[in-house]
């Protein structure tokens, strides 16, 4: 995560009301050195994460301190917007979810690298506060540096160190994302649920949206259709 920087948390829960969540910090994003080999992040879950070519994002983040293995994994979108150019690297993506106090690898293993290995420059994304009080779209970032190998799984001291992730042969990525603008208004999570519920029964845009049919990806896809709509609720007064 980013080191007084941003920080994504590894296996996103689903959102649900009561504190919990944060995102982390980084060093500096230019800092990495491996190249990432590409991996196509053709992994079928729904129909739009399986898609691909998605040129939107939603990215999630954990605005609330909390502390995992001693570091605290906050990272809102005002401490992007303190970065230095506003630019941090989004790292700490990490497949694993947690079931009790076991932690079991997703049957979706890589696919939240694999979306970030898919992002290319200049394109938006949500940047989505999760496991907090109220969860929702605070704003937008763009990507600004495309994959590169995630320093923080070498970390013994990271709460993302993977020891069996060779610097040879790094199993992780992060891209770099810089702040767009603040969301008019913040969209909630509720609102978005109202929804695709309703986009359920008539087919509207939200109607496979990953936030919902795929809510453990803390990296998610978005269709065109997807993230114009959303974008147009900041102008909407809230449901």
């Amino acid at each position: 995560m980013p080191r007084p920087r941003k920080r994504l948390a590894g296996a996103a829960k689903p959102d649900k009301k009561g504190p919990a969540g944060k995102r982390t910090k980084t060093k500096d994003p230019g800092e990495a050195s491996t190249k990432v080999k590409n991996s196509s992040p053709q992994t079928s879950t729904s129909k739009n994460c399986g898609k691909n070519l998605s040129k939107y994002w939603l990215m999630k983040s954990e605005p609330e301190s909390r502390l995992e293995k001693g570091v605290d994994v906050k990272f809102s979108i005002e401490d992007l917007k303190a970065q230095p150019k506003q630019i941090t690297g989004w790292d700490g993506v990490r497949n694993y979810q947690l079931v009790g106090r076991i932690v079991l690898i997703s049957s979706a293993l890589g696919q939240a690298r694999n979306f970030l290995r898919a992002m290319k420059l200049e394109e938006k994304a949500f940047f989505y506060h999760s496991n907090c009080k109220e969860p929702g779209i605070a704003g937008l970032v763009k990507i600004v540096k495309e994959a590169y190998p995630d320093y923080t799984q070498f970390e013994k001291s990271s709460p993302y160190y993977d020891p069996s992730s060779k610097e040879d042969n790094p199993k992780w990525s992060m891209v770099d994302v810089q702040f767009v603008r603040m969301m008019k208004r913040f969209i909630p999570l509720a609102e978005l649920k109202t929804h695709h519920q309703a986009h359920k029964a008539t087919g509207g845009p939200l109607k496979n949206m990953a936030l919902f049919t795929h809510q453990r990806l803390s990296v998610q896809p978005l269709t065109q259709e997807e993230f114009d709509f959303v974008l147009s609720l900041e102008e909407k007064e809230p449901s």
